[in-house]
């Protein structure tokens, strides 16, 4: 039985996409990153078959969401807050499959490397969950290989400095958290900057994550240096 990836999205025109990002670049720039992000994100993915099984996790019900988000099969995150949603997916793919890793599409850095070092992790007796953190305090890559309660995803607050901690924290009494590499993932544009020089340093990017490199370099270009540091 091969491991579960699932990509967490939102769909452009039926939710808001990357919000604090669209405050400095515009909404319709702000929106052709999220796309291009996740096209570099599920081409990495696609790298990793078979491997993983790669699904899209998509915000909306609507079939229409399904219908954008193609190449993989697909499942809707389900109602609720954040927290609520993670344990969705999480539970569903980790009774399917075992193994299931999630991650978002705002780290399109990331290689097939760091996905095989997460499964690779999660075949560790001591550690039944996999951490990847995020420079911002958050985590770009969560996995595991066992159930998890309900209310340790949703007693974390996230989106804060202290997010990946408190998860770490909540999981003590169900066993270890093995780490992989941290990443910066996009929130605003300041991180955008970083993400442009960690694209450059890719040793084997895929196309969809060369395009995006490219393009973030003509859309910095175009900004003033005061918009592009947030």
């Amino acid at each position: 039985m091969t491991a579960a990836l699932a990509i967490f999205v939102k769909t452009p025109g039926l939710s808001p996409v990357k919000t604090r990002l669209a405050a400095s670049l515009g909404s319709a720039a702000a929106t052709c990153f999220h796309q291009l992000a996740a096209a570099a994100t599920a081409a990495v993915a696609a790298r990793c078959q078979p491997l993983l099984t790669p699904y899209w996790a998509i915000a909306e019900a609507d079939p229409a969401a399904a219908a954008i988000w193609s190449g993989f099969a697909s499942l809707p995150q389900g109602e609720g807050d954040l927290g609520e949603r993670l344990h969705n997916v999480y539970a569903q793919l980790q009774a399917r499959h075992g193994r299931v890793l999630l991650i978002g599409a705002d780290a399109p850095q990331l290689t097939p490397s760091l996905l095989q070092a997460a499964v690779d992790a999660l075949r560790d007796d001591g550690a039944p969950f996999v951490m990847g953190e995020a420079s911002d305090g958050g985590f770009w890559l969560f996995g595991g290989r066992q159930p998890m309660p309900r209310e340790v995803w949703t007693s974390v607050r996230y989106s804060q400095p202290r997010t990946a901690a408190e998860l770490r924290e909540r999981l003590a009494p169900h066993g270890g958290v093995a780490q992989v590499p941290t990443l910066t993932d996009v929130d605003s544009a300041a991180d955008l900057p970083v993400l442009l020089e960690a694209l450059a340093a890719l040793v084997e990017p895929v196309p969809a994550q060369r395009f995006l490199h490219d393009w973030l370099r003509l859309t910095l270009g175009r900004v003033e240096p005061s918009v592009a540091r947030g």
